[in-house]
């Protein structure tokens, strides 16, 4: 990215007021991005917890399979996933709040006395593979935002700081040649006029 300048004050100081900018801007920006690097990986790591405590429950829950084909598939329905937004490093990520279900209304001394069992297992089995695919959407945000974070640092760190003090290196160098030949071509002058001084008193 090249930096455009005029080799004058005024653009040194706005230079300057740039490089100071994105100096100061730095150490936050690395600090969200390791912040944001932790948050992705903790939210992968609930997921996955989640995801494995669903498949354990599962198996816990293997001898009743047989019974499941008696159990009325539309007895349970989720209505409603109710979410809320959360800040995680500085990011709004999702975070459930509730989840609603609606019962079909049965007759429990008509129907198997597992039933109520059954209505409570699928609850709980749904709700925690809700929370983990939440989880998932979470570290995918994160990680979105971390990376948007890092080329932001390295363009910072790489490009744009090197790039404004060698902007200003070389206005510098330039304000400071153009001193030295003004004060030789003075010079130069305040010696023609002595010498023309002591050629004319001659």
């Amino acid at each position: 990215m090249a930096i455009k300048f005029q080799y004058n004050k005024t653009s040194l100081t706005n230079l300057g007021k740039q490089l100071k900018i994105r100096r100061n801007a730095l150490p936050t920006l690395k600090n969200k991005e390791s912040a944001l690097r932790l948050s992705v990986i903790a939210a992968k790591a609930e997921s996955e917890r989640l995801s494995g405590e669903l498949e354990a429950r599962m198996k816990e829950y293997d001898y009743l399979a047989a019974l499941w084909n008696e159990f009325e598939p539309d007895l349970v329905r989720i209505e409603d996933v109710e979410l809320s937004t959360v800040k995680v490093a500085g990011v709004k990520v999702p975070d459930v709040q509730e989840i609603h279900y609606s019962l079909k209304p049965f007759n429990a001394f008509i129907k198997p006395a597992w039933y109520v069992d059954g209505v409570r297992i699928l609850k709980e089995l749904s709700e925690l593979g809700i929370r983990s695919e939440v989880f998932i959407q979470r570290s995918s945000i994160l990680e979105y935002n971390r990376k948007k974070t890092t080329q932001k640092v390295n363009l910072y760190e790489k490009v744009q700081i090197p790039g404004y003090q060698e902007a200003i290196r070389k206005i510098k160098r330039y304000m400071e040649d153009e001193e030295n030949l003004s004060k030789a071509s003075s010079k130069i002058v305040k010696t023609r006029h002595a010498e023309e001084e002591e050629e004319g008193t001659l």
